[in-house]
């Protein structure tokens, strides 16, 4: 089967409306994931984990289901480390509220990369706030790359927390984690690792990896929005107190206190999103029936192809990495006396949805020396002529704006 007959089973996409170049943001979702979702409310709607009818009993093992499905796709040991949250922002402060407040202290350490989503950045800055603990940063080179050798001197025994992006939202590039994650654990460090640009793109493997968290997003891997992931080890999980208080997270309540649930639903609190945990399943079920060796190919080629096209455009500047087989994807770009805001609106006139901006990564956009760039961003399922179209767009933006060519 040709990659791009895939495309066919994308709503969205086989209206023509626009050239979607925004899959780093939010992807398009199959019709099998929409119809899971819809599957749920009109033929299972119950309140799992509640009720011993036979509806709530459905729902339960759909819900227990979709778990177990995540479970393999992300090769962890068992179904109690997957944790449903609404997104990857809320895994990592899931990590740091229960985790980070309860365990570290003034004077212990947290190091993060420069090139972290805010979301991988602020939960920390509240921990360093709150806990006294010293925040410090892992800086990269131009093109993204972060060496290991610094990032070993930098791991001491006073560092107690890593995190860092596996794929980063503005480079694409793909950041060594397993061999940070061994020079973490050298040191007695756990290591939370931003899964959300990595999931889509490319197998995950939890346990190789080595990680101790791992958050991830369904709505950027064809599932629906408002469900996502976090895997921890579950000696960890363990450990660590609630995140949120109230419904389906307890055993036991007196008027005086409450004895919480066992794995992982103590980290679930009130009504679960039985629907979309049914929808990122299937999701992951079209992502196994299409294959990542097939998808990652179809993405280089066109990664290729549009850094080929930029190279020849004056005035028009690639962010990261020469080599397209490292940006996953994710092509950034500036263009000359042109803010990337009103490249955006050019593109736009041409049918071409494209994201500009910071991207959620103002202190790597600053290591970078940019206030904000456009971001190109593609997936499997488009073409190459879509990529043509944005070449062709891209050439013409400067002469629009009244530069000449």
């Amino acid at each position: 089967m040709n990659i791009l007959d895939y495309r066919k089973e994308f709503p969205l996409l086989t209206q023509e409306r626009t050239v979607y170049l925004d899959s780093a943001a939010t992807s398009q979702r199959p019709q099998c994931v929409l119809d899971a979702e819809r599957d749920f409310y009109l033929n299972h709607n119950a309140n799992p984990l509640r009720g011993f009818y036979p509806l709530s009993v459905e729902a339960t093992e759909i819900y227990e289901a979709a778990r177990e499905t995540v479970r393999a796709f992300l090769h962890a040991e068992t179904a109690e480390e997957i944790i449903f949250t609404r997104n990857t922002t809320e895994g990592i402060n899931l990590v740091a509220y229960s985790y980070g407040l309860n365990r570290l202290k003034a004077g212990d350490e947290i190091l993060v990369s420069i090139m972290e989503h805010h979301s991988n950045l602020l939960p920390w800055q509240m921990v360093s706030r709150e806990t006294g603990a010293i925040l410090k940063f892992i800086e990269c080179a131009p093109d993204g790359h972060l060496n290991l050798e610094s990032i070993a001197e930098q791991i001491t025994e006073r560092t107690k927390l890593v995190a860092v992006t596996q794929v980063s939202n503005v480079l694409g590039i793909v950041n060594p984690v397993k061999e940070i994650a061994a020079l973490a654990h050298e040191k007695g460090a756990v290591i939370l690792v931003d899964g959300a640009q990595s999931t889509p793109h490319m197998e995950v493997n939890v346990q190789e990896l080595g990680v101790d968290f791992f958050a991830f997003s369904g709505h950027k891997l064809f599932g629906p929005m408002g469900i996502g992931v976090l895997y921890g080890r579950r000696e960890l999980l363990e450990e660590m107190p609630p995140f949120l208080s109230g419904g389906e997270m307890i055993e036991y309540v007196t008027r005086e206190s409450a004895t919480f649930a066992e794995l992982p639903h103590k980290f679930e609190a009130g009504t679960v999103n039985a629907a979309g945990a049914a929808g990122l399943a299937e999701a992951i079920r079209f992502i196994r029936r299409v294959g990542y060796p097939a998808m990652e190919e179809q993405e280089r080629k066109l990664t290729e192809h549009v850094m080929r096209g930029m190279r020849e455009l004056p005035h028009v500047h690639v962010l990261g990495s020469e080599k397209p087989e490292e940006h996953t994807g994710i092509v950034t770009f500036t263009i000359d006396q042109v803010h990337p805001h009103d490249v955006s609106e050019i593109l736009c006139a041409d049918g071409i949805s494209v994201r500009a901006g910071h991207h959620c990564a103002q202190p790597l956009l600053k290591f970078l020396g940019v206030n904000s760039t456009t971001r190109a961003s593609f997936m499997f399922y488009n073409t190459m002529q879509e990529a043509d179209r944005l070449l062709e767009s891209v050439a013409k933006v400067r002469e629009r704006m009244g530069y000449g060519r």
